[in-house]
């Protein structure tokens, strides 16, 4: 039988990284439960709690299109 508090870290870390892919982020284990990470803070604090948190990958898609348009010229 395994331990709780084990099995409790290995199901944070897997729905810390599923919320990292999702929205964009870069995914680092270092970072479970380290408050003094941004993405971790986003996740426990923004994102738990149901509050809207901003999605990377539009915002790094529009950068992209628009860095894409000034090289046609």
């Amino acid at each position: 039988m395994a331990n709780p508090k084990t099995v409790k870290v290995f199901e944070d870390l897997e729905a810390y990284t599923g919320f990292c892919k999702e929205y964009g982020y870069k995914v680092r284990p270092e970072h479970l439960y380290n408050k003094s990470s941004r993405i971790w803070r986003l996740y426990s604090q923004r994102y738990l709690a149901g509050k809207p948190v901003r999605n990377m990958w539009e915002i790094d898609g529009q950068k992209y299109e628009k860095r894409k348009y000034y090289r046609r010229r």
